[in-house]
């Protein structure tokens, strides 16, 4: 005999599937829903066709955005001689918390990974080269995670940048970050710490 209605074990199915969610988070989520009122639920699900409806990537930066090009992109106060090279969205946004950046971003939407079939034209770096040699870009930040596919992808740029910009500075955030760790889940002040004791790479 089935525990749940087939419609709530839809429920709970789907949003298993949502990353760090197991079966019981799940459930809870489910059941927490099931309780909630119908303007409540509806509202939330006009939120999740909206994401899914407005949200691209930005022309310039390749950050999320419901506006192109993004926001930071047109802010006229941002440093345009800094480019700070990130993996993804989440990582822009810890350090756009962290406040210890003012220049503008690049998202790489990855790392290298051959494993997985990631290589360079999977990634952004093609749209990157292309900014810094159109753009007064004076120093690229490089801000990938601690990982073996972060290192990868450093010692990749590394090569790539100097090779064919000698003249841009590269830098890379100080190791502060634990090795392993995920820039999105660290506390502001390590990485407002790792971004202002950057040194050459």
């Amino acid at each position: 005999m089935a525990l749940y209605p087939p419609t709530l074990a839809r429920l709970i199915t789907s949003l298993s599937r949502l990353p760090g969610l197991g079966e019981k988070s799940a459930t809870r989520l489910a059941l927490h829903l099931l309780r909630s009122s119908a303007e409540e639920v509806q509202e939330l699900a006009r939120s999740l066709v909206e994401v899914k409806e407005k949200i691209r990537t930005c022309s310039i930066c390749f950050n999320w955005t419901d506006s192109d090009p993004c926001p930071l992109c047109r802010h006229p106060g941002r440093q345009a001689g800094q480019l700070c090279v990130v993996e993804g969205p989440g990582d822009l946004l810890a350090l756009e918390k962290s406040g210890g950046f003012k220049g503008r971003y690049h998202v790489l939407q990855g790392a290298l990974s051959p494993i997985d079939g990631v290589g360079p034209k999977e990634l952004r770096i093609r749209e990157l080269l292309e900014r810094l040699e159109k753009e007064a870009v004076e120093e690229v930040v490089l801000a990938l995670n601690p990982s073996t596919e972060g290192e990868a992808t450093v010692s990749y740029l590394t090569e790539l940048i100097k090779s064919r910009l000698p003249r841009v500075r590269l830098t890379r955030i100080a190791y502060g970050i634990p090795l392993g760790g995920d820039l999105k889940y660290l506390d502001q002040g390590t990485i407002k710490m790792a971004m202002e004791s950057r040194r050459e790479t």
